[in-house]
């Protein structure tokens, strides 16, 4: 009976608050993906076009195309996560393969001699923005335990407003206090149900708690996974205006899926501490989708020299959520393991707005020897936002977001050497850091090199790509203030092919 009446209590469950800076991040910050020559050029095609990766860039690139093609892009992502927690530092590798990127452009002469316009293209392109699939293991002793976590939701809640009602089952009642009193009054439950905090007094007018564990230090162990991507649809239109002018616009329809796991195992408190080990588990999913568009142009100033420029709009992410939680502890209820992993909460759909982003791009062409190209690229994360922007929680966010987050100057640098039918390429890439600190997220650099070989009608490219940065990740976005120091590293490998028609 117990399982039933959860099943229609998780059907029933909605509205609650868990949603954080992280989300303007996770969306707002693409990675570098992409075609082969593209990764391998540190993506500076601003300028440059005639590749279909080029189009997140600028959308006139697909102007620049003699002929109709399609290419399709495989990548090996090898992520290895340098981890330090007090001291103790871990090392954590995964390694994924996808389908990264399939495309193709279909370009139309103009067989009017007398007009200026050229030829039109009309592109489709599929790109993994971000690929999600991380996993990080941290081990440490901590001089704070998983109970200020709980202490913080808990302090201001009345202690009446959390008791179970009469033949009300302990998951019915996490649910119903979700749903009904929001996020903060439902770790406060969970922390007095799962044995980790007492009310002061049992007055159901209390709204102070105190901890019922006691330690100096406790060992702390931490695994956090996520999984999941960000893609990006592209339809793309673009023309050839005389002999030096290209324009261009795409629509570009985005979609998310992200899943965040987190194990967290606490232990040796005091020998006098009621409680001995504590474990505290969180499983959070998104799914939704989102919408931009780009407008770019790019002038032939001579046979050698190139500008560009585009303007990519904010992303507008509509996207839904669900969390679950599981909790144990020596003093916990013992009806508490009904509270698990398939008890969900599920929250009503919200909008993030990332913001939109400016490029500036020069590219110096040698006949067909080679090339060098330059990107410049601005975009201000203080104006992301999470909405309806009346919601008192995301007013909280928005608030975080305008005094933590600054302006990010890219910049990318490629170069290509050609030898008959071979291409030899390399690439650089610098990001600033989203934070306004500096810490919380450290600048990003990226290298890259490449090898392509044109057969004719078709070609064959390949890449490697490796970049680095430090993230400062708290384990909890309340309580422990200690953060997870991060050395990130990811290495790609991707292989393209384009048949030419």
């Amino acid at each position: 009976m117990k399982r039933y009446l959860t099943f229609v209590i998780l059907m029933a469950c909605a509205v609650g608050s868990a949603q954080d800076i992280n989300e303007a991040l996770r969306y707002g910050r693409e990675n570098l993906q992409g075609t082969a020559r593209f990764q391998a050029m540190g993506g500076a095609f601003g300028a440059l076009g005639g590749d279909l990766s080029s189009l997140n860039i600028n959308p006139a690139g697909s102007a620049v195309f003699n002929n109709s093609l399609f290419t399709i892009t495989g990548s090996n992502y090898h992520t290895n996560n340098d981890a330090r927690y007090f001291g103790d530092a871990l090392i954590t590798k995964d390694n994924t393969i996808e389908l990264n990127q399939i495309g193709a452009a279909f370009v139309f002469k103009n067989t009017d001699t007398n007009s200026d316009w050229k030829k039109f293209t009309l592109a489709f392109n599929y790109d993994l923005v971000n690929n999600f699939d991380n996993e990080y293991y941290v081990s440490g002793s901590a001089t704070e335990g998983i109970d200020t976590y709980f202490l913080e939701y808990a302090g201001g809640t009345p202690f009446g407003s959390i008791l179970l009602q009469d033949g009300e089952f302990l998951e019915e009642a996490y649910l119903d206090i979700g749903s009904a009193q929001g996020f903060r009054d439902q770790q406060t439950f969970l922390g007095y149900y799962g044995g980790i905090l007492n009310p002061e007094t049992e007055d159901d007018s209390n709204t102070n708690y105190i901890s019922n564990s006691l330690y100096d230090f406790v060992n702390q162990d931490f695994i956090r996974r996520t999984t999941g991507y960000n893609s990006k649809f592209t339809v793309n239109v673009a023309s050839q205006y005389k002999e030096n002018i290209y324009l261009g616009a795409s629509l570009n329809f985005h979609s998310v899926f992200y899943t965040q796991f987190d194990q967290f195992t606490e232990d040796g408190y005091e020998p006098n501490s009621a409680i001995t080990r504590t474990t505290f588990d969180n499983y959070l999913e998104t799914e939704g989708n989102g919408f931009s568009f780009t407008l770019g142009a790019i002038a032939k100033l001579n046979d050698n020299v190139r500008l560009g420029g585009s303007y990519q709009s904010p992303t507008w992410y509509r996207l839904e959520d669900n969390t679950s939680q599981r909790v144990n502890s020596d003093l916990a209820d013992a009806d508490i393991n009904f509270i698990n992993f398939n008890i969900v909460n599920l929250y009503e759909e919200y909008t993030v707005k990332t913001p939109g982003k400016l490029t500036g791009s020069l590219a110096l062409v040698f006949a067909k020897d080679g090339l060098l190209s330059f990107d410049y690229g601005y975009q201000d994360f203080s104006q992301s936002e999470l909405r309806p922007t009346n919601d008192p929680s995301f007013q909280t966010v928005n608030s975080d977001i305008a005094s933590d987050l600054g302006a990010v100057s890219t910049f990318r640098l490629g170069g290509e050497y050609r030898i008959q039918q071979v291409s030899l390429r390399a690439g650089y890439r610098f990001e600033q850091s989203p934070y306004a600190n500096g810490n919380t997220i450290g600048d990003l650099n990226a290298v890259s090199g490449g090898i392509g070989y044109n057969f004719g009608g078709s070609k064959l490219d390949f890449s490697l790509s490796r970049s680095q940065q430090d993230v400062s990740e708290r384990l909890f976005n309340a309580g422990i203030t200690t953060p997870a120091m991060i050395d990130r590293g990811i290495m790609n490998a991707t292989l393209s092919y384009t048949i030419n028609f």
